[in-house]
């Protein structure tokens, strides 16, 4: 019967309680190679494997480990990058870009500090005392991290001029009217984790999945769990289950939504409970219905006990039908009686269509530290995008990419599902804004583990790039953050948004500490990167979490939530693969609210900016005659010039129908689909 190490299992909860589960823990070198043994008779031999089994038990599992070696046809990171020796630091750390400028870093409030980096603190102890987390085998070091990553920035949501930022603690909300200058003008502590949060209209949402969450906000969190008893462990033949924490009436685990009418003074309106509480979730909007709007909540934690939750089941389907595995959450939210939210569906968004079976996907099989591991089954979604203009939403869900069907958005149903033997953990999922490609990501390490070394594969840890035609999924090809990273700076992929630049698919994308990547997958054989910008580690020594979470676009700036240090805010700056036009096409596009898991569809005016970005890349790709850009870039200077007049208008009228017919002969789709979109702009230009 398989069995977790003791050890793992303790710090696998601790790690499900954070959401993330990070260590701070000592760099490591890889270990010199050992001399032969002796030869061992078998019981000798026997009584060294437990010995070893017993050993493993004691290590800590998360311990930084040696880059594996590279799979035949694999590559590694570039350690010759400019970002593979930066100097550490917290507020100091050297810092290198490219096409990106930094505005600001605003600073982490106070409040949502630990405030200490003495393991042996009180506040330390205390905060593990409000976790529920009471281990004498989990060493002091660990504790602090868990007591860090109690207050760690998580993901970002946007409404006008305000910037909501979530944290384990609570939330921040921003002023960024003015992004160089951005202004802190609310925080909110209630701590529970992950604290991600979207917003509509005057509603704002937020996940909670740890077991210190109450339904008051209250920052005491309950009382400690005992510890294990000394020889909990000893008995190796029985199954180990994971001790869940007692049940309590005020825990709150599952979705919080505020009224933010009052942007400086949210209060609580609702708090809707889910059996595996809300490790992130997806707002959702149904275009037939105004009155109301939905939320996918994944859930990724252990399963609370029916004492504290009725009807919350961790059995296994066979066991129990009802389980709370294998499915995602539908809460319905009445816009103007938001009180009234609950649980509408609980879909089986895995279920054997031909067999009914609860459990019909799995991962096919992956890498594990000692080698390939058997298949074992998906039970969770960690994150759905939901793209309502064409009816379809992506789940990455942990061992699977999923497609679904969400026109009816109370029962989503399952139409494609992909599997990677190089996919570690299915995170989350972008669409291309014509719906064709998809982007998922892989947590490889659970965003904790030093990934992106020279050594690292680059085929793990990195984002899978997929064609989509006919609600079916075909993978095209992986893109990798192409700078190693050190022993001590967590880096995978994480969570990105589009950058609206017309006639391209660009992606602006977190790293954790491997910073931020902007990559270019209009071609998704051959994606590339354009922009980045990075710091050296937190610690030289230590593996400590930090970095970007989450990096988004928003109305002309770029924006990172980061995990230690605070907010972030950018702007893209030119190169030879970005030019300003095509930065200024990017502003045009203008929202009032961001929920990056809710994806939008981006329309650009018909605004010459956007006629002069399609011409620099088609100047780029060489797709027309040199003599026939020169033209058009004059008569598109002139037309500005003299502020659309009527006779330089009809003048840019005349050369469309000839850019139009120049599509038929483009050497690639995309020249050609700029072509077409470059005519319309010249046949009905805007100011």
């Amino acid at each position: 019967m398989t069995r977790l190490p003791s050890v793992t299992m303790r710090v696998l909860l601790c790690a499900m309680l954070l959401g993330v589960g990070g260590l701070r823990v000592q760099a490591q070198n890889p270990p010199a190679p050992s001399t032969p043994p002796a030869a061992q008779s078998p019981a000798d031999a026997n009584k060294d494997a437990d010995k070893k089994k017993d050993d493993d038990e004691d290590e800590n599992p998360f311990a930084p480990e040696p880059a594996p070696t590279l799979p035949p046809g694999m590559k590694g990171s570039d350690a010759s990058d400019p970002r593979a020796k930066l100097t550490p630091g917290l507020y100091d750390a050297g810092e290198t870009s490219k096409g990106m400028k930094h505005l600001a870093l605003i600073k982490k409030p106070d409040a949502f500090q630990l405030g200490t980096s003495d393991p042996e603190a009180a506040k330390v102890k205390k905060v593990m005392e409000q976790l529920g987390i009471n281990d004498p085998k989990i060493p002091k070091e660990m504790n602090l991290v868990i007591a860090q990553l109690a207050f760690a920035n998580s993901d970002l949501a946007f409404q006008g001029n305000h910037l909501f930022q979530g944290n384990f603690y609570g939330m921040n909300i921003f002023d960024i009217s003015n992004p160089a200058n951005a202004k802190l003008l609310t925080s909110m502590v209630c701590p529970g984790g992950q604290g991600d949060v979207s917003v509509y209209k005057n509603l704002m949402f937020m996940s909670v999945e740890m077991p210190n969450g109450r339904l008051d906000c209250g920052v005491e969190g309950f009382p400690a769990e005992p510890p294990p008893p000394p020889d909990a462990d000893k008995d190796k033949t029985k199954e180990k289950k994971r001790r869940i924490p007692a049940a309590q009436k005020e825990r709150f685990r599952g979705v919080r939504i505020f009224d933010i009418s009052d942007i400086r003074n949210p209060k609580q309106v609702a708090a809707v409970q889910t059996c595996r509480g809300s490790h992130t979730h997806t707002l959702v909007l149904d275009p037939n219905d105004k009155d109301n709007v939905y939320i996918y909540v994944s859930g990724t934690s252990f399963v609370r006990q029916t004492e504290e939750l009725a009807g919350c089941s961790g059995e296994k389907p066979d066991k129990d039908p009802n389980t709370a595995l294998f499915r995602i959450d539908v809460i319905k939210v009445p816009v103007a009686t938001p009180q009234e939210a609950k649980i509408v569906s609980s879909p089986r968004v895995f279920i054997d269509a031909r067999t009914g079976a609860m459990n019909g996907l799995s991962n096919g099989g992956t890498h594990g530290k000692k080698g390939p591991e058997k298949p074992s089954d998906t039970d969770q979604c960690h994150d759905i995008t939901v793209y309502s203009a064409i009816g379809l939403a992506a789940g990455a869900c942990s061992g699977n990419g999923i497609l679904l069907d969400v026109k009816d958005p109370v029962h989503p149903k399952r139409v494609d599902a992909v599997n990677d033997p190089n996919y570690s953990y299915w995170h989350s999922a972008s669409f291309s804004n014509d719906g064709s490609k998809v982007v998922f990501t892989d947590e490889w390490g659970g965003g904790l583990g030093a990934r992106c070394r020279e050594n690292d594969p680059n085929k793990w840890g990195a984002d899978a790039i997929f064609n989509l035609k006919d609600d079916k999924l075909a993978f095209a090809n992986y893109y990798k953050l192409p700078a190693a990273q050190g022993d001590t700076e967590n880096c995978v992929a994480h969570n990105g948004s589009l950058v609206p630049v017309p006639g391209r698919d660009i992606e602006v994308q977190a790293w954790y500490q491997g910073g931020i990547s902007v990559m270019d997958f209009t071609d998704p054989a051959n994606p590339f990167e354009i922009a980045y910008f990075d710091r050296g580690p937190i610690d030289p020594k230590m593996l400590v979490l930090g970095g970007d979470w989450s990096a988004y676009w928003y109305n002309g700036n770029v924006y990172a939530s980061e995990i230690a240090r605070g907010l972030d805010i950018f702007e893209l700056t030119p190169t030879k693969d970005l030019t300003q036009n095509e930065i200024d096409a990017a502003k045009t596009v203008k929202v009032s609210e961001l929920n990056v898991q809710n994806q939008q569809k981006i329309e650009w005016p018909a605004k010459l900016i956007v006629a002069k970005a399609y011409l620099d890349q088609l100047t780029r790709a060489q797709a027309i005659p040199a003599d026939q850009i020169a033209s058009l870039q004059k008569a598109i200077h002139d037309a500005e010039a003299s502020h659309l007049s009527k006779g330089k208008v009809k003048n840019l009228q005349k050369m469309a129908p000839s850019v139009a017919k120049s599509a038929d002969s483009a050497k690639s789709p995309a020249d050609a689909a700029r072509l077409h979109a470059l005519a319309k702009i010249l046949e009905h230009p805007v100011a």
